[in-house]
């Protein structure tokens, strides 16, 4: 009996060491966490500013790259509703890496893993209202394992941007962030 219970508890441990196991039961909004943050805070009118979303990725997990390199697979896309008195320029996203995984039959896909940063460069207008303005974003994308791949999932991401009129008012804001 007791070699039979060590023979099973071995068993369950491997089952659910498993990528197959692993991803079962998760969601692909459990697997990346998004963080916005803003350049300067506050931000006065007539000044470019970027907001970075950190995506992070739940280790044994990828979601593919903005860039795909499959039809079939679904880009990571970060859309924005920019509020009135800003203008907003093409999303810059980050190189993804090559990688081989055994569901894409020997061809190497273009994904995000770890952490990464998409950047949305925006414009302040002159005519931008002053005070808190908020900026609401959707993230899309779809995770997997190196086994299997989960529907593709939107998240809502938002911050809030601090307008102010004057220039000498405004200060650089999450260094750490903007330096990479």
């Amino acid at each position: 009996m007791k070699l039979f219970t060590a023979f099973f508890v071995l068993l369950i441990g491997a089952a659910a060491s498993s990528p197959v196991a692993f991803s079962q039961g998760v969601s692909g909004k459990d697997v990346l966490a998004p963080t916005a943050y803003v350049s300067y805070d506050p931000v006065a009118r007539g000044m470019s500013v970027q907001v970075a979303v950190v995506l992070k990725i739940r280790p044994g997990f990828h979601v593919n790259a903005h860039e795909v390199s499959a039809d079939y697979l679904i880009p990571t896309e970060l859309r924005a509703d920019v509020p009135t008195g800003f203008r907003m320029s093409d999303v810059v996203y980050p190189k993804g890496t090559l990688e081989s995984f055994a569901f894409a039959k020997n061809k190497p896909l273009n994904v995000y893993s770890d952490s990464v940063t998409v950047r949305l460069p925006l414009t302040v207008l002159a005519n931008a209202p002053l005070g808190e303005q908020h900026l609401a974003m959707k993230l899309r994308y779809q995770a997997c394992s190196t086994e299997i791949c989960l529907p593709p999932v939107t998240k809502d991401v938002e911050t809030t941007i601090n307008v102010v009129a004057n220039s000498s008012a405004a200060k650089a804001a999450n260094a750490a962030v903007f330096a990479r």
